[in-house]
């Protein structure tokens, strides 16, 4: 009865991590759930032949017994392994190959129920043992309960097979006989305890697994951000200017709350007629050549916005217009060096933002100035 009491809980077990691979596909979930569906199989097995009392099914029970026991403790390690060092222990075909030869060479050499256990749980104990070191030595997070629960059900394999050793054919009158009854009464509770132990790698599994996942959401989330912070430094740039886009404005200008700066809105001079006479590819040399005299001219700190077209905004704080004057006489001195077929020409207009002045009403003073000063030159 306490078997058919284990089958049903690792039946539960089963269930549990087969929805949750489905919900949360990760590799080490999906391994995990082969494993206990093996250990629900090998239960099982068990549980129908005390049922039936049949002593002629014993090898195919022992055969069944040893390939599902042995299947749960390698594929948990599997688990683990991939969890922790991002690869395999074994392949699937390796791993049928192995439980195949297992479970044949115990149907044929397994003949009595203490050699079986001694064999079994010896097996499993080294299996599970290695991987709570395993785990323990990985460093990984959250994996202290599940490498205590996987440690706990190793040593209680060891202890199983332990107690079956005494009870196999142990003289009656030898060193170990006053063993031979409390090795049975533990025997008789020993699926109680596995049981316990099991449900504490259930546990450690479910913490290890919802950790891991938290922190991949939480790298993924970080991703994600770069990703965007990206797309907004791209979005808020003419791709080709490379200069600052208009719509950036209004946050540049929320930042210039109580601050000074002097605006200059520029404007290319004839630009239209050198599309028109040289085309467009001329015409995106020319607002190249421009906005990298801008960004020369002026100081890395100050700002070069692409306006509209042709016109462009440069936002220096603590800049006064002596100062402005000389950078924008340097912007011409570039722009002189690059004279060819085509001469890029500009008017610019001015106006200083005061720490309680609008920005928006400087910058119209600005483009009204520049338009001013296109007036004056063309007269």
């Amino acid at each position: 009865w306490s078997t058919t009491v284990q089958v049903l809980s690792l039946a539960m077990v089963a269930a549990f991590f087969w929805l949750l691979s489905r919900a949360n596909p990760r590799p080490e979930l999906r391994w995990w759930a082969r494993a206990w569906t093996a250990n629900l199989f090998a239960l099982t097995f068990t549980s129908l032949y005390w049922l039936m009392q049949t002593g002629g099914m014993f090898g195919l029970v022992a055969a069944a017994y040893v390939g599902g026991k042995t299947a749960f403790a390698l594929m948990l390690a599997q688990g683990a392994w991939v969890m922790t060092k991002n690869g395999r222990l074994f392949t699937t075909r390796q791993l049928t190959i192995g439980l195949a030869a297992c479970a044949v060479l115990a149907g044929l050499l397994l003949r009595d129920i203490e050699l079986l256990g001694i064999v079994q749980h010896s097996v499993m104990a080294v299996i599970l043992i290695a991987m709570s070191v395993l785990l323990a030595q990985s460093k990984a997070d959250s994996v202290t309960w599940l490498a205590g629960g996987v440690a706990v059900r190793g040593l209680l394999a060891a202890a199983e097979a332990g107690a079956y050793m005494i009870q196999w054919r142990s003289p009656v009158d030898g060193p170990l006989a006053s063993l031979v009854q409390p090795a049975g009464a533990f025997l008789s509770a020993s699926s109680s305890f596995d049981m316990g132990a099991e449900w504490l790698m259930v546990l450690g599994s479910v913490l290890a697994v919802s950790e891991r996942t938290r922190h991949a959401l939480e790298a993924s989330h970080q991703r994600l951000v770069l990703a965007q912070e990206d797309l907004r430094r791209l979005a808020d740039r003419d791709p080709l200017t490379g200069a600052i886009n208009r719509r950036a404005l209004r946050n540049m200008f929320k930042s210039l709350e109580g601050k000074s700066a002097m605006l200059l809105f520029f404007d290319l001079d004839g630009f239209k007629a050198i599309n028109d006479q040289h085309g467009h590819a001329a015409g995106d040399h020319c607002l190249q050549l421009f906005a990298a005299a801008l960004k020369d001219s002026f100081r890395p700190s100050d700002q070069v916005v692409r306006y509209g077209g042709d016109e462009f905004l440069v936002i220096a704080q603590g800049l006064d217009k002596t100062a402005a004057d000389a950078r924008v006489g340097d912007v011409s001195a570039r722009l002189s060096m690059h004279r060819g077929k085509l001469t890029c020409r500009f008017s610019v207009g001015m106006a200083e933002l005061t720490p309680d002045g609008q920005p928006e009403v400087a910058l119209q003073l600005a483009d009204e100035n520049m338009y001013k000063a296109k007036h004056r030159d063309r007269a």
